[in-house]
Parts: structure tokens; C-alpha cells; sequence
């Protein structure tokens, strides 16, 4: 299908069917009708037109000249202009008759729209797709600041920290899932969630917290739990510990590096990474 370089179109029958049927399909299609005798008409269309420019990227604004396309407008059942019907999947999905203000046109507008949340979950998934955990994460994040309600952002949020081999956080997330929303997607990712914990705690941090519960003022020994910690994806329990090192010794050894080093892997826009930076912060200066 020919790509529209731009979003408004004048409909004939030549590309009736590419616009009403095809592109529809992509788009949500805005059809105005109208003529050069309709002075309401003429009121109507600059702001249907600046509506099309602000959402470009999911809205065809398609004008039907009523006088030269009768067959168009009989099609669509046109009684009175201007008429504008919204088109989707090649079907009539809502529309207006008579002149509406702006602000009306874009209430109706945004029932049929995808949100901006929509719009940076559809991204999210396809950083995901392409093997990007560190970009999903900060997509699906702002998703969920939008619309924190919604479980379908927090699944992709929770599949992203898997990915990043955050377990805690993704726990705490699907956690939070309510049971009407526990779909196929949710008990593959609490699968794979209890698999990944059951690695997490491997035989070396077992073993170094065992040592360190003999000896709990042995700062290289939290130093080394750290490393592991951060190495089985407990980020929070590694900066955790880092910082205490910290508090007790700002030189110790590489302690505060490896804690910067921590922050800095930490995709952006992660909470964590700001509430420690800042805590590491306000230890240095």
C-alpha cells in the first residue's frame, strides 16, 4: 500500500478505496464533507486541518468535495454539511453534523486516538523485540507515569526488568497485578520470575553471606556480596550494601567506584539510580 506523504487528501473515486478501506486500517481516518456554497463549511475546515497537523502520525484528514463526488456523499448517507465521520478498519465509527468548536472535535478525537501511553508502550514492545531491555524499561516507565493503573504497561515494565535481571522490582510489580488482570502473559512472566530468584541466589553470595554474618563489619567481604549481588541482578541489596561501605569508609578500596559503576548501568529514568545517586551524593560532598 502507497505510503501518504501527507495526512490530508482530497477523496475522488480514484482513491476512494486506498484511503476509506486500506488506509484506514493503519490510520483513523477523519472524512470531512463539504462544498463551496456551505459557509459553515468553510468555519470548519482550518480546524480540522490544524487538528490533522497535531496528530499527524495517527489521523488522515480526508476532504470530500460534495459537489463534485455525489456518489461519495451518497454512499455515506450525507444529509446536511458539513458532516465529518470517522473511518476505522474500513468502517463508520462516530461523526458530527453542524459546525463544533475545537475542543469538541478533540474530545471525540481522543476516544478513537491512541493515547501517548499507547503510543510509548507499542515502542517499548518493540525495543523488547529488537533485544534493547534498557530502552523498554524507560519507555514502558514513562508509559506507566501516564497511566499507572494499567496492567498491560506493567507486564511489558516487569518483562524489561527480567531482561535487566532486576528481580526485586519486577516482583514488586507483578505483585501489584490484580487477579482479573493475571492473563497467559502474566503467568509466563511469573514463571520465569520464580526460575530466575531460584538462580539468583547462587552458592558464591550464599556462601559470602555466611562469612559476612561472622564477620559483619568486613568491608571487603560486603564489597565482594555486592559485585555478586549486582552480578544476580539484586541491584538494590548490592547499592545498599556499597553505600554502607561508603558511610564507614569513603576510601575503601574501589567501593565507591564500583557503586558508580552500579548507578551508571542503571537504565535511564530508573528510580533507584536517582535515590542513590543522591545518596551517594550528599556522603562525597
Amino acid at each position: 500500500m502507497e505510503e501518504f506523504v501527507e495526512n490530508i487528501v482530497n477523496i475522488d473515486l480514484n482513491n476512494f478505496q486506498q484511503v476509506m478501506l486500506e488506509a484506514s486500517q493503519q490510520k483513523l481516518v477523519m472524512v470531512d464533507f463539504w462544498a463551496d456554497w456551505c459557509e459553515p463549511c468553510k468555519n470548519l475546515m482550518p480546524i480540522l486541518e490544524k487538528l490533522a497537523g497535531e496528530y499527524a502520525s495517527d489521523l488522515i484528514l480526508a476532504k470530500v468535495n460534495c459537489d463534485e463526488q455525489q456518489q461519495i456523499a451518497m454512499q455515506f448517507g450525507v444529509r446536511s454539511l458539513p458532516t465529518v465521520i470517522l473511518v476505522k478498519d474500513g468502517q463508520p465509527i462516530d461523526g458530527f453534523a453542524g459546525l463544533q468548536s475545537e475542543s469538541e472535535i478533540r474530545t471525540l478525537l481522543e476516544k478513537h486516538l491512541p493515547s501517548p501511553a499507547d503510543n510509548l508502550l507499542e515502542q517499548a514492545r518493540q525495543s523488547l523485540a529488537d533485544g534493547d531491555a534498557q530502552q523498554a524499561f524507560t519507555l514502558a516507565k514513562q508509559a506507566l507515569d501516564l497511566d499507572s493503573q494499567r496492567a498491560d504497561i506493567k507486564l511489558v515494565l516487569v518483562e524489561a526488568y527480567l531482561d535487566l535481571g532486576r528481580l526485586p522490582q519486577a516482583r514488586e510489580l507483578l505483585d501489584s497485578i490484580t487477579m482479573v488482570d493475571q492473563d497467559a502473559q502474566y503467568q509466563s512472566l511469573k514463571g520465569r520470575l520464580e526460575l530466575a530468584e531460584q538462580a539468583a541466589d547462587t552458592p558464591e553470595i550464599k556462601a559470602l553471606q555466611d562469612a559476612l554474618a561472622q564477620a559483619p563489619d568486613d568491608l571487603a567481604l560486603k564489597v565482594k556480596l555486592a559485585v555478586q549481588l549486582q552480578q544476580a541482578g539484586r541491584v538494590e541489596e548490592a547499592l545498599e550494601l556499597l553505600l554502607a561501605v561508603l558511610q564507614k569508609d569513603l576510601a575503601f578500596a574501589d567501593a565507591k567506584k564500583v557503586m558508580l559503576d552500579s548507578l551508571n548501568a542503571l537504565p535511564a529514568g530508573d528510580p533507584l539510580a536517582s535515590r542513590y545517586r543522591r545518596r551517594l551524593y550528599s556522603l562525597l560532598y
